[in-house]
């Protein structure tokens, strides 16, 4: 007699449990996929960043974009511009994007090998205008990316100072705005002048005393002329011919020819006054001798105080003519 063959115990709800199992398993493999994405930072906020450059050869996909050597974005996408440039979009993580600036400079450098990098460079970390989202950049091929990263700071540093000089309120706006003030004014009635001294009123006051110093030197100018022709007739009347010049020194000779007789009158009176002493020794017997004497110096006396008066006359006539330091007088002896 065949016995019945022994059936295995069946498992409880083996198909709930089968397909538990396969969720399970599908959602473990899907956690494991979004934490590698997060891992990667695929679910970080990022920017864009636009480099353009005449030819991106050794630039793929994926390919780093490097600050320093560290990796701070990627490169999401390659494209041509109708222009012919190729436009290379790269993502840049939020917390990356505080290593670039406005002035930050990007550069495609080629390794000896052929190994191609794009790389960032940023002079000045302390530039308070961030990179923003979506910027358009040049990608520059250099073989030395620092000098061009100085030299783009420097540009940027005259650019910086070019704008502060062309500040409405700067020093050389300021300055435009007087010598436009000064042009305006110059262009009245009397020109220069009236920009100069700031108002007609002042250009007017200026050129009335102008014209008033004119006038005065036409007046000294008269009175130069004046004093020329007194000066002149002064030379001719007293150093010309019959000047009082002339008649001193007719005066003078005659004075001297006067003088001349006073001193013969004088030797004749000194040989009278010598005779004189010597008949008074012989006072008695020479009494007739003494009294004709007297009578010839009595008669010499009135000759020389005719002499003298004349001198006398002739001085009074000098100092009329020509005034002389002091008194002249001529006292008879």
């Amino acid at each position: 007699m065949e016995r019945a063959p022994i059936r295995a115990p069946l498992i409880k709800n083996l198909e709930f449990k089968v397909g538990l199992l396969l969720v399970s398993t599908v959602l473990l493999a899907l956690l494991l996929v979004l934490y590698g994405l997060y891992a990667r930072g695929v679910f970080e906020p990022t920017r864009t960043l636009r480099l353009m450059a005449p030819q991106a050869d050794g630039v793929a996909v994926g390919q780093p974009l490097t600050f320093s050597g560290f990796p701070i974005g990627e490169v999401k996408r390659l494209a041509l511009t109708p222009e012919g440039q190729v436009r290379i979009e790269i993502a840049i993580p939020e917390k990356e994007a505080k290593w670039l600036r406005e002035s930050s400079v990007f550069t495609l450098e080629k390794g000896l090998l052929g190994h191609t990098e794009i790389k960032a460079y940023t002079a000045d970390l302390s530039d308070k205008n961030p990179l923003g989202d979506g910027a358009e950049r040049e990608l520059i091929p250099a073989e030395n990316p620092l000098d061009i990263a100085m030299l783009k700071q420097r540009a940027q540093d005259i650019l910086d100072h070019v704008a502060a000089m062309t500040a409405p309120e700067s020093a050389i706006n300021r300055t435009l705005g007087n010598v436009e003030t000064v042009s305006e004014r110059m262009a009245g009635d009397y020109g220069i002048l009236q920009g100069i001294m700031g108002s007609p009123e002042h250009a007017a006051q200026v050129v009335r005393v102008i014209e008033k110093t004119h006038t005065l030197l036409g007046h000294i100018n008269g009175i130069s002329l004046k004093v020329d022709g007194m000066l002149g007739k002064a030379d001719r009347q007293v150093f010309g011919p019959e000047g009082v010049m002339d008649q001193t020194r007719q005066s003078v000779a005659q004075v001297n020819l006067l003088l001349g007789d006073v001193r013969e009158s004088l030797k004749k009176a000194d040989a009278i006054l010598s005779s004189a002493q010597t008949a008074s020794a012989h006072v008695a017997t020479i009494t007739g001798h003494v009294k004709e004497a007297s009578t010839d110096v009595a008669q010499l006396r009135t000759e020389i105080d005719d002499s003298v008066r004349k001198v006398n006359h002739l001085i009074n006539e000098l100092n009329k003519k020509w005034p002389l330091a002091r008194d002249v007088e001529i006292k008879t002896p």
